[in-house]
């Protein structure tokens, strides 16, 4: 019978007690140096994630006050200048000496 099992089939090789002949490689993935890492890469991470987020926030805050409060005055200041340098446009064909500006 035991030439029956070994005729044309694959031999597996023989299983090994893993805790006896474990690789260097399994040895340093559970070392204390590599939870340390993935520990401090974690804690990275979170601290990044909450400073994104609270910048974002800082960010909106900042965008919708200046489109709030600095652009109407921005587009004022410009209708202004074009109205000044309308009348002096006007006064300099009129011949009119130009009156001080405000």
């Amino acid at each position: 019978m035991a030439s029956q099992a070994r005729r044309g089939g694959v031999s597996l090789p023989e299983r090994r007690n893993p805790k006896k002949d474990e690789g260097i490689l399994a040895r340093v993935s559970q070392s204390e140096i590599v939870a340390r890492g993935k520990q401090a890469a974690s804690d990275a991470a979170f601290v990044t994630k909450k400073l994104l987020k609270s910048t974002s926030k800082a960010a909106w805050i900042a965008g919708t006050t200046f489109l709030v409060l600095v652009v109407p005055l921005i587009i004022e200041m410009d209708r202004e200048q074009q109205l000044n340098d309308l009348e002096l446009q006007q006064a300099s064909l009129l011949g009119t000496p130009s009156s001080s500006h405000k």
